[in-house]
């Protein structure tokens, strides 16, 4: 029987609430006997970068907002128990009865995906190099230029070195 394979399934949700139907798929993972069924739920997610009010802020941003991961085995009601989650629209591809599975080439590069993310350190990944021009946009030197050998910026026309954070520059 094919049915009794496990594979993922994506559940199109509505936008803004994917993070609501994980909470009510998990606690009734937890609760009642889907958890025989459904085995994991995920919302992939990639951190992003922001400067708000002189402070560095780490905000999570949904990957493919919209969109619910679950693995599970979809027999007897499982399916109809998904479908009728609050804030579900509807499984994404499949016929209007059952649905389709991911490709295990479509889930690796999904989960590899959110490996990247997770691995991420703490500063974004933006390389600057020697003799590329940037202008700082935070800061007491906001809306200033300078070039990278370890930024000089031109202040009353004197060159000033100054030490900044790759948030606080950006490529001109």
């Amino acid at each position: 029987m094919s049915e009794e394979k496990k594979g993922w399934y994506v559940l199109r949700a509505i936008s803004g609430k994917e993070n609501k139907v994980k909470e009510v798929l998990d606690a009734e993972i937890k609760n009642t006997d889907l958890g025989n069924y459904v085995f994991q739920v995920l919302i992939p997610t990639e951190k992003v970068y922001t400067v708000r009010n002189g402070k560095k802020v780490v905000k999570e941003k949904n990957l493919y907002s919209g969109y619910v991961f679950v693995e599970a085995i979809l027999v007897g009601e499982v399916v109809h128990h998904l479908r009728n989650t609050t804030n579900v629209i509807d499984f994404l591809g499949g016929k209007s009865n059952q649905p389709e599975p991911l490709r295990p080439s479509e889930v690796n590069r999904m989960l590899g995906a959110v490996d990247e993310m997770q691995e991420v350190g703490d500063e974004p990944a933006v390389v600057y190099h020697v003799g590329e021009t940037v202008k700082v946009n935070y800061g007491p030197f906001n809306g200033f230029s300078g070039i990278i050998e370890e930024v000089m910026v031109k202040i009353f026309g004197r060159k000033t070195p100054l030490e900044l954070e790759n948030s606080q520059v950006e490529r001109e």
